[in-house]
């Protein structure tokens, strides 16, 4: 990351980050994210998932890579009575300009910090198979907790299969 600032903030409004959210999410999912949207997707689907993503018990963290938007992650804690001990990671995304960086590792490390001041004990994540966030999220001591398949529809349309992965912090 030479001479770039990354930078990781919470962020408690879309307000004036509607657009630079909605272009990150367009262009990781039509670069393959497999991330509950298919490609192409539409600026206006962007924008209505952004509008919809906060509440009380979403979490969401941005990296700026000194002025641009380069990745986020979002932290859902559960408000069951019975899973007050868990929150889920969700919505992890990088853009593909600043992937090998370091940017997703540190949202990740941010996220379970968060969690770990929330009370949490217990972290959750499904990623689908073979995907290179599967390294990522082994590499930052998640354990496969089971393998799903067919789960969801690829980007492009094809069902894959989903890794669950969890995480006692």
């Amino acid at each position: 990351m030479m001479n770039k600032v990354l930078e990781i903030n919470e962020l408690t409004t879309i307000g004036q980050h509607i657009v630079e959210l909605s272009d990150l999410l367009r262009i990781v999912v039509d670069d393959g994210a497999s991330i509950g949207f298919l490609s192409p997707m539409a600026p206006s689907a962007a924008a209505e998932f952004w509008h919809h993503a906060f509440n009380p018990h979403v979490i969401l963290y941005v990296a700026w890579m000194d002025d641009t938007l380069a990745g986020t992650v979002q932290l859902h804690l559960c408000t069951k009575q019975n899973g007050t001990h868990r929150a889920e990671i969700a919505k992890m995304m990088v853009h593909p300009a600043f992937r090998q960086k370091g940017i997703a590792k540190k949202l990740m490390q941010t996220a379970e910090k968060r969690a770990k001041e929330e009370g949490r004990t217990l972290l959750i994540l499904d990623t689908v198979e073979g995907a290179p966030s599967n390294h990522l999220y082994t590499s930052l001591g998640f354990l496969q907790g089971g393998r799903i398949p067919d789960y969801a529809a690829s980007p492009y349309g094809e069902l894959e299969p989903t890794v669950i992965y969890y995480k006692h912090i």
